[in-house]
């Protein structure tokens, strides 16, 4: 089981570590983060506590994602539509 939830960090960070490259205060600044915030709990043993640490990094994932969802969304409204009102 131990091995399982290891696979499963690693992914997490994986991914995580993908989506911060277009983190808007930079790359390094988020790698940054997040290998403190994973280092801060590297010595948990509790699988429970793994599992509800692993959520949250799902949470943080999904809210990026809309983070840069939404900033494209605006760039292309931006583009397309002006904001004049005449």
């Amino acid at each position: 089981m131990a091995s399982s939830l290891r696979g499963e960090v690693l992914n997490l960070y994986k991914n995580l570590l993908h989506l911060g490259r277009e983190y808007p205060k930079g790359a390094d600044y988020f790698r940054s983060r997040l290998k403190a915030a994973f280092l801060k709990n590297k010595d948990v043993k509790d699988p429970e506590k793994i599992k509800q640490l692993i959520a949250r990094g799902e949470f943080v994932m999904k809210e990026l994602e809309a983070l840069y969802f939404l900033r494209k969304y605006r760039a292309l409204k931006q583009r397309y539509y002006s904001d004049d009102n005449q």
